[in-house]
C-alpha cells in the first residue's frame, strides 16, 4: 500500500486494485486465481506478489471491469458496497468467460461503456483506452491471432479527487496510451500475454507519471517478471516507483 497526492493506493494481486481519497473508493477488476478469497499460491519461489486471508471489504464505491479475463462475480462482490456502480467494458461477455452471472443480474448500477468514451459516475470520471495485442508481435497465439485482439478490452484512466489514475489493462505498448495525463500509472509488467518491463519502461517515458506502480505480475507462471529490474530501471529513470507486494 502507498500514499500519493491524498489517495491511498493498494494492489490486493493479480489486475485488482484498491484506490481511495478516504471518501470514495474504487477497484479494478476485482478477483480471480484466489487472491481475494485467500487461496491464491504461487507459481515458483519468491513469486512476488500480494497474498493474504480473504478479502471481503464490501467498500467499493466505484468497480471498474476491463474485459473477459478479469470478470469475476464473487471478486466483485467482494469488493463493491451495496450501493456501489460497475463500470463495465461493452465487451466483456459473462457467458463467454464461463463465469455466471452477468453483470446486470448482480444487484449494484451497472455502467456499460466503449472502447473510447468518458463518463462520471459517482463522482469519478473513467475514460477507457484501448488496451490489444500487436497482431505482428509476440503475444499472438498459434492460429496467429492476438491473445488480446483490438476491441476485446480496454484500460482505464479515472481521476479521483483530482488525482489521474491509469492502469493499462491486459495491452502492449500501443499508440493510444500516449499523450495521457497520469499521475499514478499501474502498468502490467507480464511478458507473456501483455506490456513487459521494457514495454511499460517506455510507457513511463512517455507519460512520466508521479509514480509508478506494476501490478498483474507473478499471479501465475505465465506472468513472471522481474519487478526488482524494473523498479531500478524506472528509478534510473527519475520517477518515483514501488513495488507493492506484501499484504498490509
Amino acid at each position: 500500500m502507498f500514499r500519493h497526492d491524498g489517495l491511498t493506493v493498494r494492489w490486493l494481486g493479480y489486475a485488482t486494485t484498491r484506490a481511495s481519497d478516504g471518501e470514495t473508493t474504487v477497484y479494478t477488476d476485482p478477483g480471480r486465481y484466489g487472491v481475494l478469497e485467500g487461496t491464491w499460491e504461487p507459481p515458483a519461489p519468491g513469486a512476488a506478489h500480494p497474498s493474504g486471508p480473504p478479502y471481503d471489504a464490501r467498500d467499493g464505491d466505484v468497480v471498474l471491469v476491463t474485459h473477459d479475463h478479469h470478470w469475476d462475480p464473487d471478486g466483485v462482490r467482494r469488493v463493491a458496497a451495496a450501493d456501489a456502480a460497475l463500470v463495465v467494458y461493452d465487451g466483456v461477455d459473462a457467458a463467454r468467460a464461463g463465469r455466471e452471472p452477468p453483470p446486470e443480474a448482480l444487484p449494484y448500477d451497472v455502467v456499460r461503456v466503449g472502447e473510447r468514451e468518458t463518463t462520471t459516475v459517482r463522482g469519478v470520471t473513467v475514460t477507457t483506452v484501448p488496451a490489444y495485442n500487436d497482431p505482428d508481435g509476440p503475444h499472438v497465439r498459434e492460429s496467429g491471432d492476438p491473445v488480446h485482439p483490438r476491441g476485446f478490452g480496454v484500460g482505464v484512466r479515472f481521476v479521483l479527487d483530482g488525482t489521474p489514475v491509469y492502469w493499462t489493462g491486459d495491452s502492449d505498448r500501443v499508440p493510444e496510451q500516449d499523450g495521457l495525463d497520469v499521475s499514478v500509472l499501474l502498468p502490467t509488467i507480464c511478458g507473456d500475454v501483455a506490456m513487459d518491463e521494457a514495454g511499460a519502461l517506455d510507457l513511463v517515458r512517455a507519460l512520466a507519471p508521479d509514480v509508478v506502480c506494476p501490478v498483474h505480475y507473478d499471479t501465475l507462471g505465465l506472468l513472471r517478471a522481474d519487478s526488482g529490474a524494473f523498479a531500478r530501471d524506472v528509478a534510473k529513470a527519475g520517477v518515483p516507483v514501488v513495488l507493492d507486494e506484501g499484504w498490509a
